[in-house]
């Protein structure tokens, strides 16, 4: 039988993603046979050993599901809230303990996968794997091929300049004052998109994560759900 760090072993069964298993390891939430283990090298052999988080016996006996959300505005991106807002959580009704694949903040709606696979985890939210993130962004103002060059190229969002982006300009509209441009990132700084029109000085009116790789939520009414099918998983 062949051993396996335990916060792979845990983020494999739904407890999270893998690195907050392996926060829980160190904060001494999980045990290995009965000791709190807090070291991060910690190996465990499934099936062999017995391993608990929080006193709860942690078994991978669930089939693995893959979800994808089209998140509305007004929901947070975590299992739990602790100022008890409402969650993504509370759209997706599933049996299986699943965990959203990286985030998307209150104001933003659009694409999110929820699983309980914690290697698709590691894979789509780690920065080597460079899984492309697509979003409309809907800007106070009439946007310049000025802006939209700068946007491209990388702009600085607070001590860290952003990779070159896909940028297109989809409509703009001199009645209403705005502008909707297409952005394609693979970095996932925290609020980037956001950041990033902060920097060419625009207000953003809206933002939609449409696509996250190749898997679009264009079909998908927004507040609903469905599983992925297996031609769109990595």
């Amino acid at each position: 039988m062949e051993e396996m760090r335990l916060q792979k072993y845990l983020a494999n069964c739904g407890v999270g993603s893998r690195r907050s298993c392996e926060q829980y390891i160190l904060d001494g939430k999980v045990t290995v046979n009965g000791k709190v283990v807090t070291e991060l090298g910690t190996k465990i052999i499934e099936g062999k050993d017995l391993v608990t988080y929080q006193g709860k016996i942690v078994e991978n006996n669930e089939k693995k599901v893959y979800i994808l959300l089209n998140k509305p505005v007004g929901y947070v991106t975590t299992v739990k809230d602790q100022f008890a807002r409402d969650t993504v959580l509370d759209l997706v009704k599933v049996k299986e303990r699943v965990v959203p694949v990286g985030r998307l903040d209150m104001y933003t709606s659009g694409a999110l996968i929820l699983t309980n696979d914690g290697d698709f985890v590691y894979k789509y939210t780690h920065p080597k794997h460079e899984i492309n993130k697509t979003y409309t962004v809907t800007l106070k103002g009439m946007v310049t091929n000025e802006e939209v060059e700068k946007l491209k190229n990388g702009v600085d969002i607070g001590g860290y300049t952003t990779r070159p982006a896909k940028v297109k300009i989809l409509k703009t509209d001199t009645e209403k004052n705005i502008s909707r441009l297409e952005i394609t990132i693979h970095e996932g700084k925290n609020r980037q998109i956001r950041k990033m029109c902060d920097a060419i000085e625009r207000k953003v009116l809206a933002l939609h994560r449409s696509k996250i790789g190749n898997i679009s939520v264009k079909d998908l009414e927004i507040g609903k759900w469905r599983y992925l099918q297996k031609s769109e998983l990595m």
